[in-house]
């Protein structure tokens, strides 16, 4: 008999089934126990009558595996409106070591270093789970979105032989005798393949060696990359992001309904324009100093209000970023040299998203450089493709786990990480 998951349940009442999943809890009554079993479709409740059966219940425990055969019957108090009646239990691995927090509880009660540190178990959790499934249907959003609007899908190496942004916060590496770097983005790759599919996207791990100890930082996470050709300017990546974000909720909204209710979140609209003020203006808003060269995280806040309370928004462009905090290969304002066609897109007070138009002309890049006192000896394989003719372009790259705790109002991004890797932990 093939096994199905417990939400079809409504769809066989009357019919005898199999079910497989874990034991998530049992309550042990004088005449009657119930075991409720978890599976990748929710909850189940069966109901033991039998008493030898029940004795056999009595000895197992929480999250030990195990399949069960029964009669489906209709129970407006159950779970789903149905239950399973009459079953026979038979193990499918030995019983399990109980782990040290309950997963049948509405929240989980461990210290967020104890959920991490027994990860395996912690995501069993309905709401950590939940977190990865809507985690899931942002990438899946963000695919189907590109996908239809003639992206192609790409993949470049994590192992470069050169800074993408800097020197000091990579991961350096021993390949085969010479020095190389994990990337700390696909940047340099992706522009490249603008030269061959004009239009790309990937979704990949990135590596940052930032010493940052903080609820928002990660010394490896997923990244959402855009890049395409033939834009005019900045705003062109700014309208382009605008209909990914909405693209990768709408599938968010579609795929995970039970996950959002069981988070209490509520999705954000994303305004046809998204509200933009320029760096100098933000900083003004912000209440900062007018010299500042970059927004604080109290400046980003600050900002996320105002746009809540001015525009209705939860999303907020800052365009113009000084080209001193950009890198090197960022497209200047022609108006304003000084400042850049780069911008960083805020979600709910806190930056998101950091995308621009790109310089597209060889001389540009070398002068670039040259202003910065860089040679142009590491980046040479990427400089040269620009001799061989580049349209101008831009993109951008989304944060995939600060976009999920900001979605879901996690206090902090490991809650919403399966394995994280910060700068305290390697395991598990």
């Amino acid at each position: 008999m093939q096994r199905i998951l417990s939400k079809t349940l409504p769809e066989h009442v009357g019919e005898t089934v199999t079910l497989a999943g874990w034991v998530h809890r049992r309550r042990l009554l004088k005449s009657v126990a119930f075991l409720i079993l978890r599976d990748a479709g929710g909850l189940a409740q069966v109901v033991v009558t039998d008493p030898y059966t029940r004795t056999r219940l009595a000895t197992l425990t929480e999250e030990t595996v195990v399949e069960i055969v029964g009669t489906v019957v209709a129970n407006p108090a159950a779970p789903a409106g149905v239950e399973v009646t009459e079953p026979t239990v038979r193990l499918l691995g030995e019983p399990a070591v109980p782990p040290p927090f309950d997963l049948y509880r509405p929240a989980l009660t461990a210290a967020l270093p104890t959920q991490l540190d027994h990860a395996s178990v912690a995501l069993r959790h309905r709401t950590r789970s939940a977190a990865l499934r809507i985690s899931a249907a942002a990438v899946a959003g963000f695919r189907a979105t590109l996908d239809g609007l003639g992206f192609t899908e790409i993949h470049t190496p994590k192992i470069v032989a050169s800074a993408t942004e800097s020197g000091a916060n990579v991961f350096a590496i021993d390949y085969f005798g010479t020095p190389a770097f994990l990337a700390q983005s696909p940047q340099f790759y992706k522009q490249l393949m603008v030269g061959v599919l004009e239009r790309v996207y990937e979704v990949g791990p990135v590596f940052r060696a930032e010493p940052h100890d903080t609820t928002r930082h990660l010394a490896q996470y997923t990244s959402l990359d855009v890049e395409f050709g033939f834009g005019t300017d900045h705003r062109d990546v700014m309208a382009m992001l605008r209909e990914v974000l909405a693209g990768m909720l709408a599938t968010v909204a579609k795929r995970t309904a039970p996950e959002l209710a069981t988070l209490g979140v509520e999705l954000p609209t994303v305004p046809a324009r998204i509200p933009a003020v320029h760096f100098t203006e933000a900083l003004a808003i912000a209440g900062a100093a007018p010299d500042e060269p970059d927004l604080a995280p109290a400046d980003e806040r600050a900002l996320g209000e105002w746009a809540r309370a001015e525009h209705g928004s939860d999303f907020l462009f800052v365009t113009g970023y000084p080209m001193v905090k950009r890198p090197f290969y960022t497209h200047p304002d022609p108006d304003r040299p000084a400042y850049s066609n780069g911008f960083d897109l805020l979600f709910r007070g806190v930056e998101l998203v950091t995308g621009g138009q790109r310089l597209h002309r060889h001389a540009d890049y070398l002068a670039a450089l040259a202003a910065r006192g860089e040679p142009v000896e590491p980046y040479a394989s990427y400089v040269d493709a620009f001799r061989h003719g580049m349209p101008p372009h831009g993109g951008f790259a989304i944060g995939l786990e600060r976009f999920v705790a900001r979605l879901t109002g996690a206090a902090n991004v490991r809650e919403v990480t399966a394995f994280p890797r910060d700068l305290h932990r390697l395991t598990p």
